[in-house]
């Protein structure tokens, strides 16, 4: 199978090429710019690079979030845009599974989501074992009290001495999201279906929490409707 992956979820670009399981070219651009700008003319590098076209892909694989609001609806709407345009399947993929290196013992991934809140994953063996969330990071870390051995990975800098603090014992690797790692494992996911496909958000907008506390409202489903 012929597959394009990309993630802009988080300040890093990860793009790869792959057929079936091997990676045929990848590229990841940590300079701080809009991936707005980088993302297509970086796909038709990397294409042109292993001799391929658009009609020779078969797969789209992208980073569905949680991350950068911004960064994530780029990435689906370019995602979509290809798979519908192509006529070919599209899958989405965490972008916190996409920082996890294989490793044993549970595998938390992180993405800084400012103000001491984080974006975090919880694997093992490869695969989820209980839901992201965005949360205080605080609340994270006593959410994992007696899961040792633990690996922090992906945006940790900016808790490392909470993490030591809480558990001495701990890993602490910074990651980068890996493009590849979606491509392979998007190979057995199920695909999705290309229009009703959206981002996995984990919280609201700053604007739709901001004008939920100014009017105090219990009922958040008719905040679209109100504004």
């Amino acid at each position: 199978m012929k597959m394009l992956a990309f993630d802009t979820s988080n300040q890093a670009l990860s793009i790869a090429i792959l057929e079936d399981d091997r990676l045929l070219a990848d590229l990841t651009l940590t300079i701080k710019k809009n991936h707005s700008i980088s993302l297509m003319p970086s796909i038709d590098f990397l294409m042109a690079q292993v001799g391929w076209v658009p009609a020779d892909l078969e797969r789209i694989a992208v980073a569905q979030g949680p991350g950068s609001y911004t960064g994530l609806r780029m990435a689906v709407a370019t995602a979509k845009t290809l798979a519908y345009t192509l006529k070919i399947d599209l899958v989405g993929i965490s972008s916190l599974y996409a920082l996890c290196p294989d490793t044993q013992g549970l595998v938390v991934p992180l993405i800084d989501a400012r103000r001491n809140t984080v974006y975090a994953g919880f694997y093992g063996n490869g695969r989820a074992v209980q839901p992201e969330v965005n949360a205080d990071f605080s609340q994270v870390l006593a959410s994992l009290s007696g899961s040792e051995p633990l690996t922090f990975v992906g945006e940790v800098k900016n808790f490392r001495e909470q993490i030591e603090a809480a558990f001495p014992q701990a890993a602490i690797i910074e990651t980068l999201p890996s493009a590849y790692r979606i491509g392979l494992a998007a190979l057995s996911a199920q695909p999705v279906d290309v229009p009703s496909f959206v981002p996995t958000y984990l919280k609201r907008v700053e604007a739709e929490e901001n004008w939920l506390k100014a009017n105090q409202e219990g009922d958040t489903t008719s905040y679209i409707k109100r504004v």
